[in-house]
């Protein structure tokens, strides 16, 4: 059994690299989609308070010309919404990076004069923007987490166990994943911010999420249902994917397919989706982790909805709520 264990976690540290690698590096030989499917609707998203997108682990705002968020905040914008994409430390723990991100919404609203934003995370960027809605909930006027990684994930589970702290492999590993994510950051044009891949890892795994989840428990589910959907003045809000395979030309499936069975229920590749629950849950859908942000650069399952389409109907359901 232990055997199976070990060759497991190196199948998903692969997996998980080959995805990440997949993701961040290929997008970059394309260009930004000329035509997003969508036709205009002035207004429709034009939410009171701005949008603030937020990446997660070793994301980025844009990395050689291509956005974190593909063709997302073009899409908002077009219709009425102020969009701003984060920039936050690739891996580090969750309160980094919320320490961070709460800075630059603090910029953000003496940029704009609006006293509130509207927080939208993507995977580790769940947590994140959690913790700025719990520490400053007079800053945020709504959460809302995408593929997050609410209750952890237990892909990090299966690596942590590979790479026992204070251990020779973590030490290796832990560096080798700081230099890509400074060379990211690089490449990026992003703020010389500390990468703590540890961190990262234990922020993702399932008993370091219990012990944030302790401390900000703001609009977290009760198992698989609904969230409380308003805490001290912000509404919460999720969605996510509950799919692998959704694109035969879309290379990020296979890496993503190899993860699906380490969780032992539905989940996008990375994250179940019972984890990823938050404040009113908005859907599961025919997604994988990556699609949830509109990569591989916008394929898709064509029988599921456009990602893009999903935040274009969240922005204007933040805008019939008033916020």
């Amino acid at each position: 059994m232990h055997a199976i264990l070990r060759r497991l976690g190196r199948l998903s540290q692969f997996a998980a690299g080959a995805t990440l690698a997949l993701a961040l590096v290929a997008p970059a030989a394309h260009a930004q989609p000329v035509s997003l499917n969508q036709a205009s609707q002035p207004g429709y998203t034009q939410t009171r308070y701005p949008i603030v997108l937020v990446h997660g682990l070793l994301g980025f705002k844009t990395l050689l010309g291509v956005d974190m968020f593909y063709g997302i905040p073009e899409a908002l914008q077009r219709d009425g919404a102020q969009v701003f994409v984060a920039q936050v430390s690739g891996a580090n723990s969750s309160e980094v990076r919320g320490e961070q991100l709460l800075a630059q919404v603090k910029d953000i609203l003496a940029i704009t004069g609006a006293a509130k934003v509207n927080l939208i995370g993507h995977s580790h960027g769940g947590p994140t923007v959690r913790y700025v809605a719990g520490v400053a909930p007079q800053l945020v006027a709504s959460v809302t987490s995408v593929g997050g990684v609410n209750r952890g994930s237990r892909v990090a589970d299966l690596v942590r166990g590979g790479l026992p702290p204070g251990s020779v492999q973590e030490s290796v590993a832990n560096e080798a994943v700081k230099g890509l994510a400074q060379l990211m950051g690089v490449l990026s044009g992003a703020p010389d911010y500390p990468q703590v891949p540890k961190a990262a890892l234990d922020s993702l795994s399932t008993a370091g999420a219990a012990d944030f989840n302790r401390r900000f428990p703001q609009g977290l589910a009760d198992g698989c249902g609904d969230g409380p959907s308003a805490v001290n003045g912000v509404r919460y809000y999720s969605w996510t994917g509950n799919r692998v395979l959704t694109n035969p030309l879309d290379p990020s499936d296979a890496p993503l397919a190899l993860l699906w069975p380490v969780h032992g229920e539905a989940n996008d590749g990375l994250v179940a989706v019972c984890s990823t629950r938050l404040g009113r849950h908005l859907g599961d859908y025919r997604q994988n982790h990556l699609d949830e942000i509109n990569h591989f650069v916008g394929l898709r399952d064509l029988f599921s909805v456009d990602p893009v389409t999903l935040y274009r109907q969240h922005a204007n359901r933040l805008k019939q709520q008033g916020l």
